[in-house]
């Protein structure tokens, strides 16, 4: 097909330092959809679409099938069709998804015991030589905490022709028990993200919450 991604070394340069930033300063539960997106600035035409991985990429998985849906679900929300059994669509959704997991500092456990000491003699209270002040530890080992940072990725191409009308990428992070983390709750936050105003700005990157 000819020109099947006539954006994506614009697109993953843009992503390129805000990727980078996200996956080193994430400690908190849940962060916020780093959206960037491009078009050919013409109004998209609706028309019927079905949903693929990208060639080349992982082949198709149960968790490939979760993106997948999730993206189907907004294309439908935003004018697109099914096609009609036995009938080619209009448009091909081509859908990547990346996760990875970065370990944040590590993180003491907050239990700690204290042994501290009061001035004695002899067994007399009062004066005489004394022992003060204490030492505390913690209680178990330091635990470490990671972080997972999902990435989804669609095109939009004309099926006649392979021509990408659009492309956008969406990228999050959060503490690996949040439950953001797991994969059905990150691809329909991303998805929700990245078709948020569809088509947007093109070239622009945006914050989502």
């Amino acid at each position: 097909m000819k020109n099947k991604s006539a954006f994506g070394l614009t697109i993953a340069a843009a992503l390129l330092a805000g990727a980078t930033l996200s996956g080193c300063t994430t400690t908190t539960a849940s962060g916020p959809v780093d959206v960037t997106r491009f078009h050919l600035g013409a109004p998209l035409e609706r028309g019927s679409v079905t949903v693929e991985p990208l060639p080349g990429g992982a082949p198709a998985s149960l968790e490939f099938q979760t993106y997948a849906d999730a993206v189907r679900g907004q294309l439908l929300s935003n004018g697109f069709t099914t096609p009609a059994t036995g009938a080619p669509a209009q448009y091909l959704a081509v859908v990547s998804f990346a996760r990875t997991t970065q370990e944040i500092e590590p993180r003491r456990s907050p239990v700690s015991i204290g042994l501290g000491g009061g001035g004695f003699s002899g067994g007399r209270r009062g004066g005489g030589v004394g022992l003060g002040g204490g030492l505390s530890f913690p209680i178990g080992k330091a635990k470490a905490r990671s972080a997972i940072t999902s990435e989804l990725g669609v095109q939009i191409r004309r099926r006649s022709d392979g021509t990408v009308i659009w492309e956008g990428r969406a990228q999050t992070s959060a503490d690996e028990r949040a439950p953001e983390a797991q994969a059905n709750a990150a691809a329909g936050k991303l998805s929700r993200a990245l078709f948020q105003g569809f088509p947007g700005e093109s070239g622009r990157t945006i914050s989502v919450k």
